[in-house]
C-alpha cells in the first residue's frame, strides 16, 4: 500500500532551521508531483511548496526565500528545508503525492509532523 512518512519536525527557536523529510513507498515516485502542506487547528490546509517530476518548484508567498523543497527520486524522498523560521510557521506539516493519469486522480497524504517555533 502507499505510505508517506514525514520526519524532522520539532521545536526550534525563531530564526532557526529545520529540515523535514518525507519517505514514499508503494508508488512510482518519479511520476508524482510532491508537495508540502500545513494546517493549523481550525484553519484550512495551506499549500506550502510543490515540486514536479521535472523539478519545477512553487512556493507560497509566506515562505518564499525561506523554504526550499527538493526531491531525490533515487531514494523516493522529498524534503523541505525551512530557514529563518517564524512563530507563525508553527503548525502540522503534511507531505502529499499527486498525479493525474488520464481521468484518474491519485492523491496520497502522510500523517503529518509537528513544527513548533518558539523561544
Amino acid at each position: 500500500q502507499v505510505q508517506l512518512v514525514e520526519s524532522g519536525g520539532g521545536l526550534v527557536q525563531p530564526g532557526g532551521s529545520l529540515r523535514l523529510s518525507c519517505a514514499a513507498s508503494g508508488i512510482t515516485f518519479s511520476f508524482y508531483r510532491m508537495a508540502w502542506y500545513r494546517q493549523a487547528p481550525g484553519k484550512q490546509r495551506e499549500l506550502v511548496a510543490t515540486i514536479t517530476n521535472a523539478d519545477t518548484t512553487t512556493y507560497a508567498d509566506s515562505v518564499k526565500g525561506r523554504f526550499t523543497i527538493s526531491r531525490d527520486n533515487a531514494k523516493n524522498m522529498v524534503y523541505l528545508q525551512m530557514n529563518s523560521l517564524k512563530p507563525e510557521d508553527t503548525t502540522v506539516y503534511y507531505c502529499n503525492a499527486a498525479r493525474r493519469l488520464f481521468t484518474l486522480d491519485y492523491d496520497y497524504w502522510g500523517q503529518g509532523t509537528q513544527v513548533t517555533v518558539s523561544s
